[in-house]
């Protein structure tokens, strides 16, 4: 029955791209250390500043407060790639994923009740699924794993094409061939 593969193939995707969730959690486990890091540097830059820049009661010399100000400036930044790579899954692969997942699961059900020829809905399938690997499978690929030739694929922009032209081309067919009893095409 055409329609199931691209709702096997949703619900087995969503399981890879909705379990990033667990991975973001540890991430920003991780987050928070940084930014207990940050915390105490800057804090520490912000007493050496109403203090005059003396600490017990000493004025610090140049190279200290260098070191303070680089200590504040390290911590800042470790703070800010730790957040990039948090946004990195959590706007690419993650969001992305569900989505196109559950396109295909929306897809695959919709394709059940259409009569269209069974070419059609083959190709409407099929781009459904190369599209979502192409797109998100690749975001996937290059930012969980760090595979830099996944970005060659994902920079084609064909998965998304893909995506969007099985949407309209969907539509267009549901239009003319929706007609709400399951239809048996033995595919």
């Amino acid at each position: 029955m055409i329609g199931k593969k691209n709702i096997v193939f949703g619900f087995i995707f969503l399981v890879f791209t909705a379990g990033l969730g667990p991975l973001m959690v540890q991430m920003y486990a991780d987050w928070g250390a940084a930014y207990g890091e940050k915390q105490q540097t800057v804090g520490r830059l912000q007493q050496l500043k109403n203090d005059d820049f003396e600490e017990d009661l000493e004025a610090l010399s140049a190279d200290q407060i260098a070191r303070a100000n680089t200590d504040g400036i390290l911590s800042l930044n470790k703070l800010v790639n730790a957040e990039t790579e948090i946004d990195l899954i959590k706007g690419g692969p993650h969001a992305h994923g569900n989505l196109e997942a559950l396109l295909n699961i929306a897809v695959g059900v919709c394709l059940i009740f259409i009569a269209a020829p069974l070419w059609l809905k083959q190709a409407i399938s099929w781009a459904f699924i190369l599209g979502t690997l192409l797109h998100s499978g690749m975001l996937y690929l290059e930012r969980v794993f760090q595979l830099e030739w996944a970005s060659t694929l994902l920079n084609t922009g064909i998965g998304p094409a893909l995506i969007l032209l099985g949407l309209l081309v969907m539509g267009i067919t549901a239009l003319v061939g929706f007609d709400g009893r399951v239809v048996r095409d033995d595919g």
